[in-house]
């Protein structure tokens, strides 16, 4: 089975939430990475997603520290949307 990663960066001008992270997200970039496999049988190339992940700060006493995190893509479009329909304040 074919597999590929994409990565991209998203930014957020608010705090945000995401569902499976348990707490609020501050402002700021954040990388996404989505893994997609080829759908095979097909007469051209298809892909399909499998998993996307955002790399998030640590808590607490790691604050250094990254941490990836699987989410759902809908609910990233939804906190996208909900982030660029919020008020700047």
């Amino acid at each position: 089975m074919t597999t590929r990663s994409r990565r991209e960066t998203v930014h957020f001008k608010h705090p945000f939430r995401l569902k499976g992270v348990d707490r609020l997200l501050s402002p700021g970039a954040y990388e996404i990475v989505t893994d997609e496999e080829m759908i095979e049988g097909l007469s051209f190339p298809s892909f399909r997603r499998v998993a996307t992940m955002i790399t998030v700060p640590g808590v607490a006493p790691r604050k250094s520290s990254m941490e990836m995190i699987a989410i759902g893509s809908v609910d990233l479009l939804d906190a996208q949307r909900n982030d660029a329909s919020a008020r700047d304040e």
